[in-house]
């Protein structure tokens, strides 16, 4: 039972009802202990202001005067500490406080920066993973910015000219929905078929697409281009147009140059039986004809009209690899195309002067001019210095012209397949004479890319 304590500034008091009485000589007992109950309630008082702060904790979640009851003076000692040093304990208790408090935020801080800079670190990792890819990829996109990946794979020179054959072939390509191509894709396809000589199943690889697929759509896609681009680009043009244009190493030789003609081959990947009573490239699979009517070839000639200025004017149709160039050349229909005084340059020997002729035409084999020129310079070298130098240009002219054209699209040189052999009975035409036509096309939208002097 606790005793009563009369000093009214004891947390111990209890107040009475009744009148006090005089202090008895106990009171002064009591009043013995009042320093003591004072500094003891002014401590409960410190420390239960700064429980309701929340800064009188410790890192345990304890009082440190409650860790330990009996060192009570080592938080307050005195009245005087209370009273002078109350602020001073307040504000080293909030400077621990606080200390304790900045360590997480600073972890957490730290983490944040670590996280951000890793994120950063993927983002551009992405985007140089995105780039490889957009670059390896036959998107169009990835051909818009880099004209050298347009001109390896379709042998133009820039994406703006392959733009320009997408818009005038798109009205005349079928918009099928459901199609796994898109008209781009079809039209690269198809150009990587004839520049690089892809296989059917190589192209279904790179457009993941069915071998079935890629046959349909480089077959559509040529008949497009021989009804639309090649009528478009493969032209004879007028006798004015082609005397202005002349480059100067065939102007001050020959004025008068309408047209520089080859020859060139195609090997076939099978032979094929074509009926000999027909001209031109009549290649059919009909391989149970009678022998008097049809041979087995295993090649294919073409007469090609190249126009001083490098594009070409004509071409024919594939003939029996056997068959003459005199006969080739009456036939094809070139020489119906020469009006009188024009001279038709050949980079080799045709046995064609007499035709030619005929038309009031004159035939120039620069090969010949060339080792004339040779001939005259060991006796009169001096005088003839100028014109051998300028015979020579038009004879490199000449060379890199025919080059230029043989060499553009890989297709030309073979082996051809025996699918492309067989006759479109709508034309008339084999498949490969349309390739070949194609390519002769494509060819005239690049040939401002090629320097000819």
């Amino acid at each position: 039972m606790c005793k009563q304590v009369k000093n009214p500034r004891s947390p111990d008091y209890i107040p009475s009802v009744f009148t006090s009485a005089t202090l008895s000589p106990n009171t002064e007992e009591a009043n013995a202990f009042e320093p003591f109950d004072k500094q003891e309630a002014q401590v409960e008082a410190a420390n239960a202001l700064l429980f309701l702060q929340g800064q009188g904790r410790s890192s345990d979640g304890r009082n440190p005067c409650q860790a330990e009851p009996e060192s009570t003076s080592s938080c307050l000692n005195s009245d005087d500490e209370i009273k002078d040093g109350e602020g001073t304990e307040e504000i080293v208790l909030e400077s621990e406080n606080e200390s304790e408090g900045e360590e997480p935020e600073r972890k957490s801080l730290t983490k944040s920066v670590v996280y951000e800079a890793k994120v950063n670190a993927l983002k551009k990792e992405n985007m140089k993973l995105k780039e490889s890819l957009e670059k390896m990829s036959l998107t169009e996109a990835s051909f818009k910015n880099d004209p050298e990946k347009v001109q390896f794979y379709t042998g133009l020179p820039n994406y703006f000219v392959f733009e320009t054959v997408m818009w005038l072939l798109v009205p005349h390509m079928k918009g099928d929905t459901n199609a796994k191509l898109s008209k781009f894709q079809q039209l690269l396809l198809t150009l990587m078929r004839l520049r690089l000589d892809l296989r059917n199943q190589d192209l279904a690889y790179r457009f993941g697409v069915k071998v079935s697929t890629v046959t349909r759509t480089v077959h559509r896609i040529i008949n497009v281009m021989f009804t639309t681009l090649v009528p478009t680009a493969v032209f004879w043009p007028s006798r004015l147009e082609l005397r202005k244009n002349l480059p100067e190493a065939v102007k001050r030789t020959h004025p008068d140059c309408a047209v520089i003609i080859d020859c060139f081959t195609a090997s076939l990947e099978k032979a094929v039986s074509i009926d000999t009573h027909r001209q031109g490239a009549r290649a059919t699979r009909d391989v149970t004809a009678p022998s008097s009517q049809s041979a087995f070839i295993s090649e294919l000639k073409y007469v090609i009209g190249v126009a001083p200025q490098g594009a070409v004017m004509f071409v024919s149709r594939g003939a029996p690899g056997n068959i003459s160039d005199k006969t080739l050349v009456e036939s094809c229909g070139l020489l119906d195309k020469l009006l009188p005084g024009d001279v038709v340059l050949a980079e080799r020997d045709f046995d064609i002067k007499d035709l030619v002729g005929a038309h009031r035409a004159e035939l120039t084999i620069t090969t010949s001019e060339r080792h004339e020129i040779d001939q005259r310079n060991q006796d009169t070298r001096d005088e003839a210095l100028l014109v051998s130098t300028e015979r020579m240009n038009v004879y490199r002219h000449v060379e890199r012209v025919i080059q230029m054209v043989k060499k553009r699209y890989s297709m030309l040189t073979g082996p051809v397949e025996s699918a492309f052999t067989v006759i479109d009975r709508s034309t008339n035409v084999t498949t490969f004479d349309k390739m070949v036509q194609v390519a002769c096309a494509l060819n005239n939208l690049c040939i401002s890319a090629v320097p000819l002097d």
